[in-house]
């Protein structure tokens, strides 16, 4: 059998992704910090899907992932979606920080758990939903722009890894522009925005063909292709926001 865990599964693109492989024949582990949400989605096949309420900044963490994985009798995927983002122009120092502790933190401790877990058994693909927000520094969303930066990195860096150790562990980088989900409701207004049930299939699909990096969709690739070319003596002195700042 096939077996996920999915962690931030209780809304937006994780929620998604789990109703996916679920109706695909996945046996799935979905976690989160909102039982009651979970528990909507064990509901729709009790028989395969197993519950684990855990926040993934807690120091416990990796022991709740460990026994999730347990009680599933193993995994060969694990999809990490859980994260926060916000608009701080004014730099609050407690919102850059919570931002750093679930996107640096929190996602540091889940992978290398799993990293860890699948060196040891077999191997196995894990997929990070980060976003094309780590391509350039965003001045809008500071501690945003650069956690997912070291994302980007840090799944460039266990890629290595993996092979580095011959280990048959394989990474898929999830790139999107701006998803409909609860984590952009109400900070303004975004331009191209897409449907979270479209980007949790175009994942699964990237997933499934073993991508590497993938860009969520075609008009953003474009996007990126641009900002990358843009010099740093320019970057700096644009003006990148949804307006609503």
């Amino acid at each position: 059998m096939k077996r996920a865990v999915i962690i931030g599964a209780s809304s937006g693109i994780g929620r998604e992704v789990s109703k996916i492989l679920l109706a695909e024949g996945w046996i799935i582990g979905i976690a989160a910090r909102r039982e009651d949400k979970l528990l909507e989605i064990k509901e729709l096949n009790p028989a395969m899907v197993e519950v684990c309420v855990m926040d993934v900044t807690d120091k416990e963490a990796p022991r709740r992932l460990l026994d999730l994985v347990g009680r599933m009798g193993g995994v060969n995927l694990f999809v990490y979606c859980s994260g926060v983002g916000h608009q701080n122009p004014r730099l609050d120092a407690d919102t850059e920080l919570d931002t750093v502790g679930v996107n640096v933190f929190g996602f540091t401790q889940m992978v290398d758990t799993m990293f860890n877990y699948m060196a040891d058994n077999l191997g196995g693909d894990i997929a990070v939903v980060s976003s094309i927000a780590g391509t350039k520094g965003l001045g809008a969303a500071p501690s945003y722009s650069a956690s997912k930066a070291y994302q980007n990195t840090y799944i460039q860096a266990l890629e290595q890894l993996s092979n580095m150790r011959r280990l048959h562990i394989r990474f898929t980088d999830i790139r999107p522009g701006f998803v409909d989900t609860p984590l952009l409701s109400g900070s303004g207004s975004y331009p191209m925005l897409m449907d979270k049930t479209y980007v949790a299939r175009e994942i699964v699909k990237a997933v499934t063909a073993h991508r590497h990096v993938k860009i969520i969709d075609w008009r953003y690739s474009i996007l990126v292709f641009f900002w990358r070319l843009i010099p740093r003596r320019l970057w700096r002195r644009m003006d990148v926001t949804n307006k609503k700042l």
